[in-house]
């Protein structure tokens, strides 16, 4: 089980940077059932409980139309983690990663993203299943799920390509 602010074997923090302002603005409050890190689940599920994303104002009026998506992308702030691991053991078995090849909440700028199902909107208020951050967590963006959408048009000579 993970403990808050636990260092285990092999991982490796550094000394963070000073933060500088991205201009990111929290636009709503995320209301989920969990209020600690040890009872959050890993992942969301959508048979997980109904949660609300609490749109600020004057973002409201934003929601139009996103009632046409059965799935929707959140992504938010989270903003209890820690910040300074480069490595970490997600199975506490002596063995350690890259943060970035994990999905782990501890990331140097700690953005969280999931992909949840669309129950219905309300007075500002967005009901979603499979959420998986801590009560009152920020809202940095919610958007139709990518999935939902097909590429616009092939690719085109010229066109920008890796590898």
């Amino acid at each position: 089980m993970v403990r808050e602010n636990e260092i285990r074997s092999g991982e490796v923090a550094v000394p963070a940077p000073p933060p500088t302002d991205a201009g990111l603005v929290f636009i709503g409050s995320i209301r989920t059932p969990w209020t600690s890190r040890l009872e959050t689940p890993r992942q969301g599920r959508t048979d997980g409980p109904v949660c609300r994303i609490e749109v600020f104002d004057p973002w409201v009026d934003a929601l139009d139309g996103l009632e046409a998506f059965e799935r929707v992308e959140v992504l938010y702030w989270l903003h209890l983690s820690r910040r300074d691991l480069v490595r970490q053991s997600p199975r506490n078995d002596g063995t350690t990663r890259g943060t970035f090849s994990l999905r782990s909440p501890v990331r140097p700028n700690p953005i969280g993203t999931s992909i949840a199902a669309l129950d219905r909107i309300e007075d500002g208020i967005a009901y979603v299943r499979g959420l998986d951050c801590l009560d009152a967590t920020p809202l940095l963006d919610l958007k139709p799920a990518r999935d939902l959408f097909t590429p616009i048009a092939p690719p085109q000579p010229g066109d920008f390509q890796i590898g």
